[in-house]
């Protein structure tokens, strides 16, 4: 009687829940609050200093396994990264076709971020080791997170070739989140889900590309290049 009457109450504030939202116009479903990335990116904000630190162990959020969230988007698209033409940081248009064969090393990056000097450091070695064996690093640098990538194009390769002899390719400022997202990060955030859906958490994400032009994992920021170099050589090897 009891377990009776607890059913008939829910399923009438079920029912008076839903006619209460048709008739109210101004009434949405619920959606996932949108949470800023610049919000957390910082080492000097409070998601690091509430006993938060760069090391990804530390972030479950940040530990994407893509491969089941990207199966339904490989299967609505044939493109590949081949598909797409970038400028290079000389506005020098560059079509991504060039890399046929290639794995592809793909991240956001940025000068004045506290994972910049770490993370170029290890893609230049990256590169350096493996470039003759068939990897590519792409960098894209963008200004979306912190304003941390403030300079001109020249300035930027400057920065990168100079402090860091970074020899791998680097692009055109772009943006990767928001109404003007470039179209290669379109794709790459449709072909591997992650934390928050498709949105770039921060600088110095990471996206490996197999050699069919194919995204097949998706790293957050957190995640050093030497951390994904099990990965690359997996890849290389295949």
């Amino acid at each position: 009687m009891a377990s009776s009457m607890a059913f008939s109450a829910a399923t009438f504030f079920t029912t008076t829940q839903a006619r209460t939202a048709n008739s109210n116009s101004s009434f949405s479903s619920p959606s996932i609050p949108f949470i800023k990335p610049s919000s957390f990116g910082s080492s000097k904000s409070a998601f690091f200093q509430n006993g938060f630190s760069l090391n990804s162990s530390n972030l479950p959020g940040f530990v994407v396994k893509p491969r089941s969230f990207s199966v339904n988007a490989r299967a609505a698209t044939e493109k590949t990264i081949y598909d797409f033409t970038v400028k290079d940081i000389d506005k020098k248009d560059v079509p991504l076709s060039k890399f046929k064969g290639k794995v592809l090393l793909i991240v956001n990056v940025a000068s004045r971020c506290g994972l910049t000097s770490s993370n170029y450091s290890e893609l230049a070695r990256l590169y350096e080791k493996y470039k003759n064996k068939g990897l590519e690093v792409l960098a894209f640098p963008c200004n979306q997170f912190g304003m941390q990538e403030p300079g001109s194009n020249q300035e930027i390769k400057q920065f990168a070739c100079t402090r860091f002899k970074a020899e791998f390719p680097i692009f055109d400022k772009v943006d990767v989140n928001g109404p003007f997202t470039a179209p290669v990060y379109q794709f790459l955030k449709s072909n591997a889900g992650g934390f928050l859906g498709d949105l770039i958490k921060w600088n110095f994400e990471k996206f490996l590309v197999d050699k069919n032009g194919k995204v097949v994992e998706r790293y957050p920021p957190t995640t050093s290049p030497f951390q994904i170099e099990k990965d690359i050589q997996r890849l290389l090897a295949a």
